[in-house]
């Protein structure tokens, strides 16, 4: 007699959802996506407060940094442009005397720098043509190069068009014109500055033979 297999036990049938429970799931739902919601609400909201912070710090720190640069004096690297070494025949009728001088611009910015080295076979004419001019006791004071230093501020810029007043001393000519003795030009009889973007002249030789 062969033994049979145990029946299998019926599924009980699935719990009846009454109305009470649905209301309390779906109040379940909805609490739990305002949450979420809020949640993600107040992560943007405290994120673009903090942009917002890090960006005025930042601004702060600029103008911090700006007031204190200005406050030392500090600016940006000055400009240099450098020009090949000049040797030239001096103006001296009692002996032949000439004049090795090297000679680096300082300028206003580097887009100036570019345009002056179009115009440099110009800029060179120029200023041999003061340098052969000078004799050899005109260059060896000190006063006698500050004079010269004008002056090449002054012609370096004419082939570029810009005209700048004789009348109007440059920066360190002043105290060269008092102690040579030269009348100033009155106020009146100026005419309007014109700024040059050449703003020093630095000797970086001075043979004088």
């Amino acid at each position: 007699m062969s033994a049979t297999a145990p029946a299998a036990a019926p599924e009980a049938p699935p719990v009846p959802v009454t109305g009470k429970k649905k209301v309390i799931i779906l109040v379940a739902i909805a609490l739990v996506v305002l949450l979420l919601a809020g949640g993600g609400a107040a992560f943007y909201v405290m994120k673009k407060r903090a942009a917002a912070a890090a960006e005025e710090a930042a601004a702060e720190g600029g103008a911090v940094a700006t007031a204190e640069a200005e406050k030392s004096g500090h600016h940006s690297a000055p400009i240099y442009v450098p020009l090949d070494l000049f040797v030239v025949n001096l103006a001296d009728k009692d002996a032949e005397r000439y004049a090795q001088v090297g000679l680096t611009l300082e300028v206003d910015d580097t887009k100036f720098a570019d345009e002056m080295k179009l115009y440099m076979p110009a800029i060179r004419n120029s200023i041999l043509m003061i340098l052969a001019h000078k004799t050899s006791q005109e260059l060896l004071d000190r006063a006698g190069k500050e004079a010269l230093a004008a002056e090449i501020m002054r012609e370096a810029v004419r082939p570029m068009g810009i005209e700048i007043n004789p009348d109007t001393p440059a920066e360190g000519t002043a105290a060269v014109n008092a102690a040579s003795g030269a009348k100033a030009t009155p106020a009146k009889l100026r005419k309007p500055a014109v700024h040059n973007p050449v703003r020093r002249v630095h000797f970086a030789s001075f043979i004088i033979q």
